[in-house]
């Protein structure tokens, strides 16, 4: 069997550290500082879109503590208008009582209807907030992915692509 044998070239070995070397400066001065920049705009970006759906969140669980407190105003509401009620019709002939009953059904129908449009108006507010948010996330998500020639080519031969087939 053969041995074989290594030899030391230092010749090689200096000129190779030292293109490693330059590589490193090159890369450290001209391209770590934009990645980096990028990965922390993402990051940020990120941190924001959580914060976001974090207060929508909490601005949900808060328009909810408020419809349940409406809610039990309006019970609260009515059971003293039922107890009223109850006063009256022992103390009036039978044509005062129906009308106070149909007083009472009327404004607790009328509370039921300001509760149901306040809790439709908090929801439509919180759609639009959402889609406004859920737009913003998108445009910036297409800008990303379109900021350069190559990508912007390969989604235009992709989408002829898929017309072909269609």
């Amino acid at each position: 069997m053969d041995k074989l044998i290594y030899q030391f070239e230092f010749g090689l070995f200096f000129w190779q550290i030292l293109i490693f070397v330059g590589l490193i400066l090159l890369l450290k001065k001209f391209a770590w500082k934009p990645i980096l920049d990028a990965v922390n705009d993402r990051e940020q970006g990120i941190k924001d879109a959580l914060l976001s759906a974090e207060n929508a969140r909490q601005e949900m669980q808060n328009l909810q503590a408020d419809n349940q407190r409406i809610l039990n105003e309006a019970r609260a509401e009515r059971d003293a208008m039922l107890k009223e009620a109850r006063e009256m019709r022992e103390k009036m002939i039978t044509d005062s009582k129906n009308e106070a009953q149909a007083q009472g059904q009327k404004m607790i129908e009328q509370a039921k209807a300001a509760i149901e449009s306040e809790k439709n108006a908090a929801m439509a507010e919180l759609k639009t907030q959402v889609s406004t948010l859920s737009l913003s996330i998108a445009e910036k998500l297409l800008k990303e992915e379109l900021s350069n020639k190559e990508s912007q080519t390969k989604l235009v031969e992709k989408m002829l692509g898929d017309v072909k087939l269609n």
